[in-house]
């Protein structure tokens, strides 16, 4: 079974296929989006927007257990879109990138609740 094309000629396909994305940048992109498909991890990711906090205080401001705050603080360091910084026995978690912060306004202001944005 053949597949013609409809609407491109077979120079723009040949243009789209060199303009796409490679294999390993698509699974980058899909692990980074995949941030922000977890309720938790967009919580946590709101909440270190707006304040740089350890796992007990985010425990209690977004009312989870601390297992699961580190487990999903683990995933988003891993990811590289917090950091944190150690202050005595505390680890101080941040959102570690201006873009992070940027992405989830844009997809307030688009989508989300508009008193928010």
């Amino acid at each position: 079974m053949e597949n013609k094309l409809l609407l491109l000629s077979e120079r723009n396909k040949y243009e789209v296929r060199e303009l796409l994305p490679d294999e390993e940048a698509t699974n980058k992109l899909a692990l980074y989006f995949q941030n922000f498909s977890d309720q938790t991890r967009i919580r946590i990711l709101s909440a270190l927007s707006i304040r740089q906090l350890c796992v007990n205080d985010l425990s209690c401001v977004l009312g989870q257990n601390q297992t699961t705050v580190s487990h999903q603080l683990k995933t988003l360091k891993d990811q590289g879109m917090v950091d944190c910084k150690r202050d005595g026995k505390i680890l101080i978690y941040y959102v570690k990138s201006q873009s992070v912060n940027d992405m989830m306004m844009y997809a307030l202001k688009n989508w989300g609740d508009s008193n928010y944005a």
